[in-house]
């Protein structure tokens, strides 16, 4: 909704303003210019980048509309998750949940939760990482480095998209002045000829400058700047599952593993000690 309403308001105020000063909304739309700037911008994008991350920032345009998902809501659903799978493991020992982990959507316990379910990278990361603790191997430290390191590699991989566009919107003023020039260049052609057409020409031209410029600041880059947070509360989402597992592996009875895991979340979304406590008391 946030996208929409920001696109609206960037047209708005420019085209408004625009307007105002006797402006045609028309003369604004020079095709030929947005296909230079655009398809300049799409080329050095694909040049720049593997294939796979071009890809990616062509399917990344779907999660434009999508609105945030790593709510307050998502965030006591996990909690609440997290508090099921430690408690049983305290009470019946790690060995007891191997049938969750191996089928998950059959558990008793990941299936109260059918929103994370659906959330397959999260749903491996939590089996992936409840099957190393059963097999008792490794060390708390060791576990936690294995989680950051982990982590570091997916924030790395989930910085690439966003950065590809980033940098595809530092490239649109230039290609604006591209195409700008290349408008120059036919007016030049037609000096001599009547004022009115070469008036018409430059403007052109000049549309390709404002164009440039405003697809990057305007659109681009703020889209690279939302993606950016979507990234990161997903991190954050990962952050919290690492910090009940790793209070559960240092000996904090399950209610008190999962503060833990509250407590890494940021004010806007962290659900309130008293909202956990009611959904405990219900599971007992």
């Amino acid at each position: 909704m946030n996208i929409i309403l920001g696109v609206i308001v960037v047209l708005a105020c420019v085209l408004g303003g625009f307007m105002a000063h006797g402006g045609k909304v028309l003369a604004l739309f020079q095709p030929y210019e947005i296909l230079i700037i655009c398809g300049a911008a799409l080329g050095a994008m694909i040049i720049a980048n593997p294939l796979s991350v071009s890809i990616g920032v062509i399917k990344s345009s779907g999660d434009l509309l999508t609105p945030l998902k790593y709510n307050k809501t998502a965030y006591l659903n996990l909690l609440n998750l997290m508090y099921d799978l430690l408690n049983k493991s305290r009470r019946e020992g790690l060995m007891a949940m191997e049938a969750d982990i191996d089928d998950p959507a059959a558990s008793p316990i990941f299936s109260q939760y059918p929103a994370i379910l659906k959330n397959h990278h999260a749903i491996e990361f939590i089996c992936d990482y409840l099957r190393i603790m059963i097999s008792g191997s490794m060390a708390t430290h060791e576990l936690e480095a294995l989680i950051d390191q982990e982590l570091e590699a997916h924030h790395q991989e989930s910085a690439l998209i966003p950065n590809a566009i980033s940098k595809a919107a530092d490239g649109l003023p230039g290609f604006g002045i591209v195409a700008a020039v290349l408008g120059i260049v036919i007016t030049m052609g037609k000096l001599g000829g009547p004022p009115d057409e070469l008036g018409r020409s430059v403007a052109a031209a000049l549309v390709g400058t404002l164009l440039g410029i405003l697809f990057a600041y305007g659109f681009i880059g703020p889209f690279s700047s939302y993606l950016e947070h979507k990234n990161r509360d997903e991190a954050r989402y990962y952050e919290c599952i690492k910090a009940c597992f790793i209070a559960s592996m240092n000996g904090m009875p399950p209610q008190l593993a999962v503060e833990f895991g509250r407590k890494v979340l940021f004010h806007s979304v962290r659900p309130s000690f008293s909202e956990l406590e009611e959904q405990y008391r219900g599971k007992k």
